[in-house]
């Protein structure tokens, strides 16, 4: 069963963001990776995504994003004709697994969400996935007058450094 079309982006807004280049997307997605994610994942996991060639593919949106895991930190690929493992789902979906309002497994049976490859690789990433503590993606925090708050705060406390970091 696929989600309701109220759900997936207007065709006409896939076509428009199809035509970008993938690497930027794929740079974006490794920074927030490596910020929030990496250092959260398990030795064993970290082990087994080694230099796997890794997509995620957002259908609606019809954006590709491919990326590695160096042993130190996730990178950003060029778009591969394979990878070791895709996974694919619509923006909406993809939106709701990461504000934990979806469960992976519920998507997986009703055909919302697709992996393809080394299946093995799949499961080791979602079952490392579904044991982390991590906070629940609140879109409201990007909210511009939240980011402008955040920005004020963070220029007010560093007001009273030079820049050499003493006070003064």
């Amino acid at each position: 069963m696929n989600p309701p079309s109220s759900f997936l982006l207007p065709q006409r807004l896939g076509a428009l963001l199809e035509r970008l280049p993938a690497y930027p997307g794929s740079a974006i997605l490794v920074t927030a990776l490596n910020l929030g994610l990496a250092q959260h994942l398990p030795a064993d996991v970290l082990q087994l995504l080694l230099y796997k060639k890794l997509r995620i593919h957002v259908r609606d949106a019809r954006l590709t994003f491919d990326f590695e895991w160096t042993g130190q930190r996730f990178a950003a690929c060029s778009k591969q004709q394979t990878a070791d493992l895709t996974i694919a789902a619509s923006a909406h979906d993809f939106l709701r697994l990461a504000q934990r309002q979806e469960d992976p497994d519920t998507l997986f049976f009703s055909r919302r969400l697709s992996m393809q490859g080394d299946t093995e690789l799949g499961l080791v990433v979602k079952n490392a996935l579904d044991a982390l503590e991590l906070p629940v993606l609140d879109l409201q925090q990007w909210a511009p007058h939240q980011v402008l708050a955040r920005v004020a705060a963070w220029r007010s406390a560093g007001a009273g450094f030079h820049r050499s970091g003493e006070k003064a």
